[in-house]
């Protein structure tokens, strides 16, 4: 049975138990057994009689076997859809376990919560029992149960966008699944490989995994698994225009749904058939099989809005305008409500990754209707949803993403041009928001931008200056991202970029502009990042404090041996302190810097906050990112999670620390890490490093940003003021290398 051979499996039951062990614990098994095979081969009648029995028996005289019984009624009734059902038989199961410390079956119990979970699109809710269950089983020792939670996992994440902790647990699985011989198992966890590669593009990796997963899925005579192999390999020919290939897999996988039938799979199926039918023109077919899947109430969530957003795109095709925006509108609302219900923001901040080319396809249908203002209200509605939600919900209940959209009205406030970037996989755009007008220019497509950024940054971390050579990925992205709007932005002015993509990890000041002499474009304009034009609206320009207040952590103790003391942290605190009055400032140092003393010194009441530490990214969790303090027993960290439930009204934070920006780059938000977690707990401007901050520099340029800062200059000119006195110096340290990681983040 556990190797997929249903039919065998109950075969061998078949035989009739004697009468002197019809309450024995054999008599259990067979049933159970016998109602898993069933519910496995959608016999549902049938497997509940035998899983009654099967509790009938336990409860008179095997008591021990009561939780077993539960926990498969609880399958069956999630494999009918009965979620409350199942949920009902999954929790008694668990209550049973337990009561009666049975480890193996809590731990089946908690991943059979988290699978259901996410059947009912819970799936911050399904990383929790999963997570439980994995503790559980790594404890004991129990791969199989490990590689199935894992696998479970890597499934919720990747339905909530989060790609690589999805990549990273779905190749756990795999390999725990190797570890314990149980093949069948690797069919599903080698698809879900298939579907990250599929979503990042990567088609020859996701032709590979599927592949390997169809032949083993043939292999162990599998129907189910091998359906599921069917439609990743459809949808990877369809991606590259394969579409004869893609046809034979849909129709091979539509005729094995008569051998073992489920309505849901099924719908994926016709969904990738209708999607082939615009792809080949095919309008009508393609409309009839969206409908139908629209209509059917048995829908899960994500195949509702591609369903939707799939019947837009074919009546845009055909010229059928009005329908398509209101089935492009249908589908941006239904992604926003099921994001919206997410509960845990940091499986809300990577939910887009999944759905944000739904808003790509319905920019560009507004574009092709030449309406840029509605598309970059679009475009603007993807940006900051996490942040804002979290700022809405901490201050004024609702959004800022309201009717009223007035991008010119937001340049004339910030008295700056708006520089709005939008890469997507085929055509990208700018928007150039100034006081007065509005233009739209377009960009190559967003591979190739993210290529030269990701080339260019990598640059600064190798000798010489791009200055010297008089062509290179600074000059090409200067062409790319600025020379089309160039005419539109007064020389000495300042520039607020909404970056996108692997743009969120450029400075741009660093672009090199070869006219009058080649320079960098630091020193023709001032530079802001923003986070979303409907948070630039909400914000206001408020001018330096005028009786600031420092909280400063800095000079901290070694922490582990990668994190020894910083060499220069005393000049830093040197540089604040002249900038403060005593009765100003309060500053934490040595074993007094450390995360207890941040959280329990009121850092609300601060206009300024400054940390001299090291700092650390992740890439797997953005809200792990962390502020390395002096250690108090084995905790030295503060965590960005704990950054943002601090409320702050800070005019600015400044993190003069490596990878302050942070690594993770999450559709719609940005770089999440400690730069976004201070602005989410309320800072109203905040500098960070964009890489690893050289101390030798890091203290001249916090002198001269809070020397400006504490004379009224906005944050950004003193900042620039600052780096261009390095920039102007002779020696090494004008390179961007030393200058350019710290960066000045607004509009919370």
């Amino acid at each position: 049975m556990r190797q997929v051979h249903y039919a065998d499996s109950l075969r061998l039951l078949d035989v009739a138990i004697p009468p002197d062990l019809a309450n024995s614990e054999m008599a259990v098994w067979q049933k159970l057994t016998q109602g898993s095979a069933l519910s496995y081969s959608a016999e549902y009648v049938s497997a509940l009689v035998a899983l009654d029995q099967a509790r009938s028996i336990a409860t008179g005289s095997q008591p021990k076997l009561l939780g077993e019984a539960l926990l498969r009624l609880g399958t069956l009734s999630m494999l009918r859809r009965d979620w409350e059902a199942s949920q009902s038989h999954f929790h008694s199961s668990l209550d049973f376990a337990r009561q009666h410390r049975d480890a193996y079956l809590e731990a089946s119990s908690l991943g059979s919560l988290g699978l259901l979970a996410a059947r009912m699109d819970h799936y911050d809710e399904s990383i929790f029992w999963n997570q439980q269950a994995l503790d559980l089983d790594k404890a004991n020792g129990w791969l199989g149960l490990a590689a199935r939670a894992e696998g479970n996992m890597g499934w919720s994440y990747y339905l909530i966008g989060d790609l690589v902790n999805a990549l990273d647990f779905y190749k756990k699985a795999d390999q725990h699944d190797i570890d314990a011989g149980v093949p069948e198992r690797r069919i599903t966890w080698l698809n879900g490989v298939g579907d990250v590669h599929y979503d990042t593009r990567n088609f020859v990796a996701a032709e590979s995994a599927s592949t390997q997963a169809l032949r083993l899925a043939e292999s162990l005579h599998d129907t189910d698994d091998a359906i599921y192999c069917l439609q990743n390999l459809a949808l990877i020919s369809i991606a590259q225009h394969k579409f004869d290939s893609a046809r034979t897999y849909v129709e091979d996988a539509l005729s094995r749904e008569s051998v073992a039938p489920d309505h849901v799979r099924e719908l994926d199926t016709r969904l990738i058939s209708a999607q082939l039918a615009v792809k080949t023109t095919e309008y009508e077919k393609a409309e009839t099989i969206f409908e139908q899947i629209k209509s059917d109430p048995a829908s899960p969530m994500h195949v509702h809005w591609e369903a939707l957003s799939g019947l837009a795109q074919t009546h845009a095709s055909q010229g059928k305008n009005v329908r398509a925006e209101r089935e492009f509108q249908e589908a941006i609302a239904t992604i926003s409500g099921a994001q919206d219900s997410i509960d845990k923001e940091e499986f809300r901040l990577s939910f887009l990754s999944n759905a944000i080319q739904f808003y790509d396809q319905y920019i560009n249908f507004l574009l092709g209707l030449h309406r840029p203002l509605d598309a970059l209200k679009i475009a603007d509605l993807s940006r900051a949803q996490t942040l804002e939600h979290g700022l809405s919900s901490a201050t004024v209940k609702g959004t800022s993403h309201v009717a009223t959209f007035d991008p010119q009205a937001i340049a004339r406030q910030r008295n700056a041009t708006l520089l709005f970037y939008w890469l997507g996989p085929e055509r990208s755009y700018l928007w150039v928001l100034t006081p007065t007008n509005v233009s739209l220019f377009p960009l190559p497509p967003g591979p190739e931008v993210d290529a030269l950024a990701l080339s260019y940054r990598q640059s600064f971390f190798r000798p010489g200056d791009p200055l010297d050579s008089t062509e290179g990925p600074g000059h090409e992205l200067y062409d790319i991202l600025v020379r089309p709007a160039q005419k539109l932005i007064p020389p000495n002015s300042s520039v607020v970029i909404l970056p996108d993509s692997k743009l969120y990890g450029l400075n741009f000041e660093t672009l090199v502009v070869d006219q009058p002499r080649p320079h960098y474009w630091i020193e023709d304009v001032t530079v802001t990042v923003g986070t979303s034009l409907a948070l630039l609206a909400r914000s206001s320009r408020t001018p330096s404090p005028k009786s600031p207040e420092l909280l400063f952590f800095g000079d901290a103790l070694q922490a582990t041996k990668e994190f020894p003391p910083l060499a220069d942290a005393k000049q830093e605190i040197e540089a604040l302190q002249k900038h403060f009055a005593e009765d100003h400032r309060r500053i934490f140092t040595a074993g007094q810097a450390n995360p207890s003393n941040y959280l329990s010194s009121d850092p609300g009441r601060y206009s300024f906050i400054h940390f001299a530490t090291h700092g650390t990214a992740s890439a797997s969790r953005p809200l792990e990112s962390a502020i390395i303090l002096s250690p108090e027993g084995d905790r030295y960290k503060l965590y960005a999670r704990d950054i943002m439930r601090q409320p702050l009204s800070a005019f600015l934070v400044s993190i003069s620390a490596c990878n302050g920006v942070g690594e993770r780059q999450l559709a719609g938000e940005g770089l999440v890490g400690l730069s976004w977690a201070f602005l989410r707990a309320g800072a109203h401007n905040v500098v960070a490093g964009l890489w690893e901050v050289s101390t030798a520099t890091a203290p001249q340029i916090m002198d001269g940003l809070y020397q400006g800062l504490t004379e009224g200059i906005s944050p950004a000119t003193a900042l620039r003021n600052a780096k261009l006195t390095l920039l102007h110096s002779k020696g090494p340290l004008r390179r961007p290398f030393y200058w350019a990681p710290f960066q000045l983040y607004s509009g919370s």
